[in-house]
């Protein structure tokens, strides 16, 4: 194969809709925009959130506490997840991600109680569901937060 010959996989790219050039296209003489109007001009448009100068809903609200907004959600796995692992071993974020069960995009684990759990495992992540912590339990194996 030479690189003349690459192309993209059928279907996976798009032409773009070509505006403004006649009115056999259907996007002729306004180009979709309708009439006037700020929405209409280049460059026009609103900032999102806005509300056409009425208070917006974002400073409506009341506020209460602190909310981080770079904060991740945990990574969440089954149980169902663990069983590849052997009977006694100690599962920790660094053998989930050496195993491929997570990605390590997450800012820690969480357990959730979805399948069965059949080895005696030590179990340490970040956060369990109360379901999944009595699973583990209950095959023989402890479920410890970090």
């Amino acid at each position: 194969m030479q690189i003349h010959e690459l192309s993209p996989v059928p279907g996976s790219t798009h032409s773009s809709k070509r505006r403004g050039r006649g009115p056999g296209t259907g996007n002729g003489k306004t180009g979709g925009r309708g009439h006037k109007g700020q929405k209409a001009r280049s460059g026009g448009g609103v900032r999102i959130g806005f509300e056409g100068g009425q208070m917006p809903l974002a400073r409506r609200v009341p506020k209460r506490g602190f909310h981080n907004i770079f904060a991740k959600p945990p990574e969440a796995i089954n149980v169902r997840d663990l069983e590849l692992f052997d009977d006694g071993a100690v599962v920790s974020e660094g053998e989930l991600l050496a195993a491929g069960v997570i990605s390590g995009n997450g800012y820690g684990v969480k357990i959730l109680a979805q399948g069965e759990i059949t080895k005696k495992l030590t179990v340490k992540a970040t956060a369990f569901s109360a379901s999944a912590k009595a699973k583990i339990e209950a095959a023989g194996g402890k479920a410890e937060v970090v």
